[in-house]
């Protein structure tokens, strides 16, 4: 058999090296160019909270131990019996000297549950750039820092690469995998080649170019908001930029079975946004590697098998590669974990592509909507 696909595979680990450790110095850099500190703008974080999980207060009280001159916390919960209420109130009680109110019951504008939850904040939001920050984020004292460095004058919008913090079993072990190979390599190489790839875990934004847009309310038409609200403040000529912090999920309720319900509804509000994603499944390994295995036969001659099997353990390779570049060290877990991990992640590409296919209905929060082409939705009503 010839080695040309074990030299072949040897150059991909190569370059997805050379790709991997750049994404590692850039999540790692120091920002050269500071603004000082007494200077830094004021940054009003909305903060969308619904119900409680076990790590709830303490990913809520890392916003309220920023080290930053001049922000305000604005908590948003949309039911008046929600016991996020009382999370609230017991860390607006225990930091006085921080600018952060409350507010309850929300506004009704449009079908997204997020937007209405915010709405009340938004409006009561005193300073230019807003930060929308999902309640199962953690921070460091210096997150806000960063991202607002990362506010330059011709930048519109500063996001976070989502990643997953260290937790406790296998559904943990999946997700951090996920967002440690197959997500951050689409993610950084979209932004890197100037295609406009944000999600809304982590976003700060100016809030007079929303306001350009017809505000907060504008977006409330769609599930997928964060990709309107970015494609809005691009259409008006405004760059973004990466924080080289990444956005750390840390919620505190985690399983396989949410994390696959999760994959489907992203893929189907993709779909719908973007028809080109039926070409996604290609972009995976066990499919590429396939494509790839019989066009090297048909062209080269070379075996199918022992083509696909290089490819697959190149890529493996690669992706443990990209997932210790964002990470920034070696992960928690074992190297057999992530094996497993990895490979039930592959596998369960094809079927969750084909459920976001079958079905255009999502359940988010405590809704039901169906998706229609283009992004908008609209909301089932139970009879």
């Amino acid at each position: 058999v010839s080695d040309r696909p074990i030299n072949l595979s040897g150059f991909v680990v190569s370059l997805s090296v050379c790709l991997s450790e750049c994404s590692r110095l850039y999540l790692n850099k120091k920002t050269s160019d500071k603004q000082p500190y007494s200077k830094l703008a004021g940054v009003s974080l909305l903060k969308p909270l619904k119900g409680v999980d076990s790590n709830l207060i303490n990913n809520l009280e890392t916003f309220f131990e920023l080290d930053y001159p001049k922000f305000e916390i604005l908590l948003c919960v949309q039911d008046h019996d929600d016991p996020a209420i009382d999370v609230c109130k017991k860390l607006l009680g225990k930091y006085p000297n921080v600018d952060a109110r409350l507010f309850i019951g929300g506004k009704k504008v449009g079908i997204n549950p997020k937007i209405n939850n915010l709405m009340p904040g938004y409006e009561g939001a005193k300073y230019d750039l807003v930060w929308i920050c999902d309640s199962g984020i953690r921070v460091k004292p210096d997150t806000l820092t960063d991202m607002v460095n990362q506010m330059t004058e011709k930048v519109g919008l500063v996001h976070g690469l989502p990643y997953v913090a260290d937790r406790q079993g296998f559904a943990a072990t999946l997700e951090q995998v996920y967002f440690g190979t197959s997500h951050p390599r689409s993610y950084i190489s979209a932004n890197v080649t100037g295609i406009k790839c944000v999600t809304g875990m982590s976003c700060l934004m100016r809030k007079d170019i929303l306001d350009q847009a017809g505000g907060l309310i504008t977006f409330a038409q769609y599930i997928a908001e964060d990709y309107f609200m970015a494609k809005a403040i691009a259409d008006r000529g405004w760059k973004f930029s990466m924080a080289t912090q990444v956005a750390m999920q840390n919620s505190g309720s985690y399983s396989v079975a949410q994390f696959q319900s999760r994959m489907i509804r992203w893929a189907k509000l993709r779909i719908n946004m973007l028809p080109a994603t039926i070409c996604e499944p290609i972009s995976e390994c066990f499919v590429a590697s396939l494509i790839i295995s019989w066009a090297a036969h048909h062209v080269f001659r070379w075996d199918i098998m022992v083509f696909f099997m290089c490819h697959c353990l190149a890529w493996f390779i690669s992706d443990y590669i990209q997932l210790r570049g964002v990470q920034g060290g070696a992960p928690s877990f074992s190297k057999l974990d992530y094996a497993v991990a990895w490979f039930i992640r592959e596998s369960m590409t094809i079927q969750i592509f084909l459920s976001a296919l079958w079905d255009p209905t999502i359940s988010w929060r405590t809704g039901r909507y169906r998706l229609r082409c283009g992004g908008t939705a609209e909301e089932i009503l139970d009879v």
